[in-house]
């Protein structure tokens, strides 16, 4: 493989699970710089589980994790944030915190060297938070606190953003909001893995990983996922 095409993230054969109940079995996923990979499943598929097994949140039982060629399969998940993966999960804020203290624990996560300029760079592409940046972020409506999340995890500048259900309990404009974001994102070079059960994001994808059961049941190219009968009828109800 070309360095310019190496990936970013590598995930390979990674079990993993809870106490005696494994959730994963040989999962397989990678994710190149500047790409959106989209991890497809349905509730109960073990989206969440694997995400947090990237991030270090839980021990990979067996298999390995790689982040920019370097293993990280033991290492600790503060030491992958700074080498540029962060984790963004459902709740993705701190609620008791404001807006603006949300978004400097995030810059100073990576220890920026000047958080406040940072700061100001962000309210630049949520100028609707700038507004309300004293509030709580318990004030805030879930698309609001969606919108906050994101801007929490690009605090910290990184090189690949992983995502948990960022539709999660979204109206359907606000999903379209976050949709755009994330494609306008995308474009500025950030990596994108983002596990979802809603196929409006295969608007953005570059790649669709489909997770069933704990295992990787399709990996291909959006076309080639539209192409593929089973997979038309599974998540877009097709005859």
């Amino acid at each position: 493989m070309p360095p310019e095409t190496a990936p970013l993230l590598k995930a390979t054969g990674v079990d993993a699970g809870y106490g005696t109940m494994q959730v994963l079995w040989g999962v397989d996923l990678d994710v190149r710089p500047g790409e959106t990979v989209l991890l497809l499943g349905a509730n109960g598929a073990g989206k969440t589980t694997f995400l947090k097994s990237l991030v270090g949140l839980i021990e990979a039982r067996h298999g390995s994790i790689s982040l920019g060629g370097e293993d990280v399969t033991r290492m600790r998940s503060s030491d992958r944030m700074r080498l540029g993966m962060t984790y963004m999960s459902e709740l993705a804020v701190f609620p008791d915190l404001s807006i603006e203290e949300n978004i400097r624990v995030g810059a100073q996560a990576l220890g920026h060297a000047n958080p406040g300029s940072r700061v100001d760079e962000l309210y630049g592409l949520f100028p609707a938070l700038r507004e309300k940046r004293r509030a709580p972020a318990s004030s805030l409506s879930g698309g609001q606190r969606k919108m906050l999340g994101i801007a929490k995890a690009l605090a910290a500048e990184p090189r690949l953003l992983v995502m948990d259900e960022p539709s999660a309990g979204l109206s359907p404009l606000f999903v379209k909001e976050v949709i755009r974001i994330l494609s306008d994102l995308s474009g500025r070079g950030l990596a994108l893995l983002i596990a979802e059960q809603n196929i409006g994001f295969l608007e953005v994808a570059t790649r669709v990983f489909v997770l069933e059961g704990g295992r990787i049941r399709f990996s291909g190219t959006v076309a080639e996922m539209t192409d593929n009968e089973a997979l038309r009828r599974a998540y877009f109800g097709l005859k």
